[in-house]
């Protein structure tokens, strides 16, 4: 089970990942790029997915985890209980969010070093 304390630490490791308040929340930044936003009620995180079809995918699959507001219709970007998942796939949600928002040469620089 993954907590708020955890989005963070985890989030604050991916390279020139920094924190800053997003609509009064605590987001997760890639240079200027946000990747990751803990929602008002600390126990939800919004990351980012490849496609539209691809979140929709998820939240089928796994609706114990994933889920989505009127807000984020249309966006490839879906919600997930912290509590429903641990910190090995928290760290893999929020490294899928960062390599799709990260620029390019710096996205290549940690796939090639292999870091993660």
């Amino acid at each position: 089970m993954a907590v708020e304390a955890d989005v963070r630490e985890l989030a604050l490791t991916l390279p020139e990942g920094n924190e800053k308040p997003c609509y009064g929340t605590p987001g997760f930044y890639v240079k200027k790029k946000l990747f990751a936003r803990l929602r008002e009620d600390p126990t939800e995180l919004m990351v980012y997915r490849e496609s539209v079809e691809e979140k929709e995918a998820l939240i089928q699959t796994d609706p114990e985890k994933f889920f989505t507001t009127p807000h984020y219709d249309g966006h490839a970007m879906v919600l997930v209980h912290l509590g429903a998942v641990d910190r090995e796939e928290l760290l893999d949600l929020l490294e899928e969010s960062w390599l799709l928002r990260a620029p390019k040469r710096l996205a290549a620089e940690l796939l090639t070093e292999g870091q993660r």
